[in-house]
């Protein structure tokens, strides 16, 4: 099916600030009828138009509840992410697990939770914030790499599931994002609001794979290669 944003329910996760708040803002801009923002604390939704909505993706009574209050969604964004892992070498692997519950089986979670959602409501869409981290180790940070690798295969998992359905599933790939989760990173970065109008360019034009910007096409290209062009200058 060809999405059609104006006059869509959508769902976003993670949706109070940096990427989730660019995507509310985006989809409302391109005629949404409602968005829920999906967050852990509704008070902290403070930008207008937006429906608040309690969602733990850790939490799967919280996951549950959440679909049975947006059964009319036809769009549904998957968002929310965390980092904070451990170096390769040394500390304690607590982050690296955090960053698997949030990215990876939060993911899973709410996209097994509103696949029955979107199918009875026409098919509509899943996005899925990914990263050029899903296809390139990170010295820096190897186990969010390591989770968005897993959130990749998962999304390409639910793309063959629901194709039977009429769902697109959408993964978008972008570098560094301007966000609070690369504050402390001194590399070049993109807006979050390049990101989530690509996405919608994206959702518009039916495209299961969106690549933000120029390093992800890059990295994207380089897969067919061998590991030293991978590899090169990282």
């Amino acid at each position: 099916m060809i999405m059609d944003i104006n006059g869509s329910v959508a769902l976003v996760t993670g949706a109070n600030r940096g990427i989730g708040m660019a995507f509310t803002q985006a989809l409302l801009a391109h005629g949404a009828a409602k968005v829920y923002a999906g967050v852990r604390d509704p008070k902290t939704v403070l930008a207008s138009g937006l429906t608040p909505l309690r969602l733990d993706v850790t939490d799967e009574e919280q996951v549950a509840a959440a679909a049975r209050a947006a059964d009319d969604v036809s769009i549904v964004i998957n968002n929310a992410g965390v980092t904070g892992g451990p170096s390769l070498l040394e500390g304690s692997l607590d982050g690296a697990r955090r960053e698997m519950e949030v990215n990876y089986f939060g993911t899973w979670a709410v996209s097994r939770a509103f696949a029955p959602v979107l199918a009875a409501n026409g098919g509509g869409a899943m996005v899925n914030m990914l990263s050029v981290a899903s296809w390139v180790a990170n010295r820096r940070y190897p186990s969010y790499a390591a989770s968005k690798s897993a959130q990749w295969s998962l999304t390409n998992a639910f793309r063959l599931a629901l194709r039977e359905q009429g769902t697109l599933v959408v993964g978008v790939h972008a570098g560094y994002v301007d966000t609070d989760l690369a504050a402390d990173v001194d590399s070049p970065k993109i807006l979050a609001g390049d990101v989530a109008e690509a996405a919608m360019t994206g959702l518009l034009n039916d495209e299961p794979e969106v690549l933000v910007d120029e390093v992800t096409r890059q990295v994207r290209a380089a897969l067919s290669g061998g590991l030293d062009e991978l590899y090169a200058n990282r």
